[in-house]
């Protein structure tokens, strides 16, 4: 029996973290380690307990979720951060994803959601969801385009969109007609050139610059 994926939730609203305690108990594969009410307070416990997951609130008092977030990537790299967000929160939720969080949850997200975000996370994977990055692109239709696309070849333009469908290697692979190796190889590329090193981060930059809508580019 592997061991329960170890859990932190940092959220200025004692309902919230009260209520994803109670949802978590339900479940013997993962164990809540800790409660933050703050970003530094989560940082601090993070250093202490060295959780696996961190649930993340963007707007806390004093130290908010976002430098929080910066301090967890900076600092302990190996936790992955997945944002607590609301429907009208997605810039601050880019800015997040930016800063080096593997994805987001919506606050009023179902228990099953709630589950398979954590397992993902957990197994370092970046959590896309397809409906989510759409809105965000209608809400930034009017973003300022970058004309020569930061130096992204038509490849992997093509490559950054099926990512933000939330689709895997294997899958743009068979989409593209490429094998799954250049698909990591564009990935790579692609992160060099937008200066991130995730999936999550490079579709954060490429939305709010424009380049993910079927015209641009």
């Amino acid at each position: 029996m592997s061991d329960p994926i170890r859990i932190l939730v940092a959220d200025d609203h004692l309902i919230i973290r009260q209520g994803l305690r109670l949802i978590l108990e339900t479940e013997s594969a993962f164990e809540l380690v800790g409660e933050a009410a703050d970003g530094a307070e989560a940082v601090r416990l993070c250093a202490l307990l060295n959780p696996d997951v961190v649930l993340m609130d963007l707007r806390m008092p004093g130290m908010d979720g976002l430098t929080a977030i910066e301090h967890l990537h900076a600092e302990q790299e190996q936790i992955a951060v997945v944002i607590l967000t609301t429907f009208n929160e997605d810039d601050l939720m880019m800015r997040g994803l930016r800063a080096g969080a593997k994805g987001y949850l919506l606050k009023d997200t179902n228990r099953e959601t709630l589950f398979n975000a954590i397992r993902a996370a957990a197994r370092g994977e970046t959590l896309l969801k397809p409906e989510i990055i759409a809105r965000v692109l209608s809400n930034a239709s009017g973003t300022r385009r970058s004309p020569d696309n930061s130096g992204l070849t038509g490849r992997e333009l093509e490559v950054l969109r099926c990512v933000a469908q939330g689709e895997r290697s294997k899958e743009i692979a068979h989409r593209l007609g490429i094998t799954e190796r250049t698909v990591k190889a564009h990935l790579a590329s692609i992160y060099n050139k937008l200066g991130v090193d995730n999936r999550a981060a490079a579709i954060a930059v490429a939305a709010q610059r424009g380049w993910l809508a079927k015209d641009s580019g």
